[in-house]
């Protein structure tokens, strides 16, 4: 069954955080896979990350980083630095071409969303 806000209604919070989460997922696996075509480990993924405005935590980080690896689009090595192990991240070159294929439908629906908002200001839509 489809629900439809009244007119003049404000969204259920709720409903309004749970689209809000949708979009952001696939915008943070590109973001990621973009970042991570040079080699960090989790806290200056996080910091570049945040840095351009996108904020994620490590209990949403890490599991995705692994989920990656697993995909192949990311390859990792465990290194000391500054007396530490860190795990760091690498896009790998099925991952670079997967990178390229999610930015071309990411300008395409780019584009696309563009083009309707404009219909919309124009008062066609």
């Amino acid at each position: 069954m489809t629900h439809y806000a009244a007119p003049g209604k404000t969204m259920n919070p709720e409903s309004f955080e749970n689209l809000r989460l949708e979009l952001r997922r696939g915008c943070l696996v590109l973001a990621v896979l973009a970042a991570l075509r040079r080699e960090q480990y989790g806290y200056t993924l996080r910091k570049t990350l945040a840095e351009h405005g996108l904020e994620i935590d490590e209990g949403t980080l890490y599991p995705l980083l692994r989920r990656l690896e697993t995909q192949g689009l990311l390859v990792s090595q465990w290194r000391e630095e500054e007396k530490r192990k860190k795990r760091f991240y690498l896009l790998s070159p099925g991952g670079a071409q997967v990178l390229d294929l999610l930015l071309a439908e990411w300008r395409g629906i780019d584009t696309s969303i563009n083009q309707v908002l404009k219909e919309k200001n124009n008062g066609i839509a």
